[in-house]
């Protein structure tokens, strides 16, 4: 055996015996420790698959090309992977269980990261829920055109209705623990849309005589646009979360996330990288920013799709969301009393109505959020995914790992640390060409 597999037998021992010293989890307003990682498992892959994979094509493949395209999707999908799997090995340290990633960061550096990932999670969970928001919203829209080439509401009607229902539907389900019906419709929806979707693309697709695979732009915006895409690569593949998701887990937490992870990065991955790989094969550099909008076929197809979509991101804003509400939950509910008693419902409404009612009206001031996620999500999630586990990796394992490792994840660190700069700055470089297009309340 060499030192690796003994470095491995020595953590998964040091996780099991982790978990077995482990007394109480800590205090939440939400269910810990309760969901079996089959339930985890269809919850990222159905999540991961909502209705922002139809923009994959555009945002990915266009500006990078066949050739560095597949190989960006693969090199950092791969890469994800391993940073999740690290990652769901430190929700145990000595005995102590870990449901958030700013304590862990806390726990291990001081609490200096534990505001600075506070920071980096926060704004990026909440300008992410504004960006599902303004998705429901021109699906909507998209579904209305479906019957008529023009439309007299505005889009800002759209996002306001999809505002609502994201509420309703947080203050029904309070917590990831409680989707569990939820999540077989979700598959359902899921499955459909996306073989709708596949069917329709394939056949554009095979009539599209000619296809052009152009990377359009000067030199300077082919750079700039691929470092957009290799971070949209990056935001499609990780939460940001997953101490947050883990904690839904129970006994052995560590290996059930695993598992889960394998379904999100084997099924889930092979899905929304299909749709991206099959809308750009069927349209070019032509593939609309939504895919749906250059398809043909029935109308009844189209309905469907969209519907699925709108009804999808209802699912899948409410994960990722999630670490916010259980902030809000556990600051001002009775922690003492039932999450369904009186007195808590009525400040869980309290608390979802102001949040939602924020972010819609944002959503629909802005309807070029896109930009911002980017922008925000670029360097954020960056050390989130990939710099922070290595961090941990080297000041927990750093006397008994070997010379390799160590120096595998200080390369880690660097590497991904220059990415995020460059990533940051052709975001920012979008957003300030963008806003000039744009107006605040635009109907588009």
């Amino acid at each position: 055996m060499n030192h690796a597999e003994v470095l491995n037998v020595e953590m998964k021992c040091r996780n099991r015996k982790d978990e077995e010293m482990l007394e109480e989890d800590p205090a939440s307003a939400h269910v810990i420790g309760s969901d079996s990682w089959m339930q985890v498992a269809l919850l990222l892959v159905t999540s991961y698959n909502c209705g922002w994979i139809l923009s994959f094509s555009n945002l990915m493949l266009v500006p990078l090309g066949w050739k560095w395209g597949i190989v960006c999707l693969i090199l950092v999908g791969l890469l994800s992977a391993y940073a999740n799997w690290l990652l769901a090995g430190f929700h145990y340290i000595e005995g102590k269980r870990f449901i958030r990633y700013r304590d862990l960061m806390g726990h291990v550096f001081g609490k200096k990261m534990y505001y600075i990932t506070w920071v980096f999670q926060f704004p990026l969970f909440i300008l992410g829920n504004m960006g599902f928001i303004l998705l429901g919203g021109k699906a909507l829209k998209e579904l209305l055109l479906v019957f008529s080439d023009t439309t007299t509401m505005r889009l800002q009607y759209f996002i306001i209705i999809t505002g609502v229902a994201y509420f309703i539907f947080s203050f029904v389900v309070p917590n990831l623990s409680s989707m569990r019906i939820w999540l077989g419709v979700s598959a359902i929806l899921t499955f459909s849309y996306i073989v709708a979707v596949l069917v329709l693309t394939v056949n554009d697709g095979k009539s599209n005589i000619k296809i052009n695979y152009e990377i359009k732009g000067s030199t300077i915006d082919k750079v700039f646009y691929a470092f957009g895409a290799i971070s949209a690569i990056m935001l499609s593949n990780n939460p940001g979360m997953l101490p947050e998701i883990q904690s839904t887990l129970r006994k052995p937490a560590v290996k059930n996330m695993r598992k889960a992870l394998c379904a999100q990065f084997s099924i889930g991955l092979i899905v929304y990288y299909g749709v991206t790989i099959v809308g750009y094969w069927a349209f070019g550099s032509n593939v609309p920013d939504y895919l749906p909008k250059a398809l043909s076929g029935p109308k009844w197809v189209k309905v469907l799709i969209n519907i699925a979509v709108c009804l999808l991101n209802i699912f899948s804003q409410h994960m990722f969301l999630q670490p916010v509400h259980e902030f809000l939950d556990t600051k001002f509910l009775k922690l003492d009393e039932g999450i369904y008693s009186r007195e808590n419902l009525k400040r869980r409404f309290i608390l979802r109505a102001l949040l939602f009612t924020g972010n819609t009206f944002v959503a629909a001031a802005i309807p070029f959020m896109g930009y911002f996620i980017g922008l925000l999500g670029s360097f954020t999630l960056v050390s989130l995914t990939f710099i922070f586990p290595s961090m941990i990796f080297i000041k927990i394992k750093g006397k008994t790992a070997s010379v390799e490792h160590k120096a595998m994840h200080w390369a880690i660190i660097f590497v991904f640390s220059l990415l995020g700069v460059a990533t940051t700055i052709s975001a920012f470089r979008l957003v300030i060409q963008s806003v000039s297009y744009y107006h605040f309340f635009a109907d588009q």
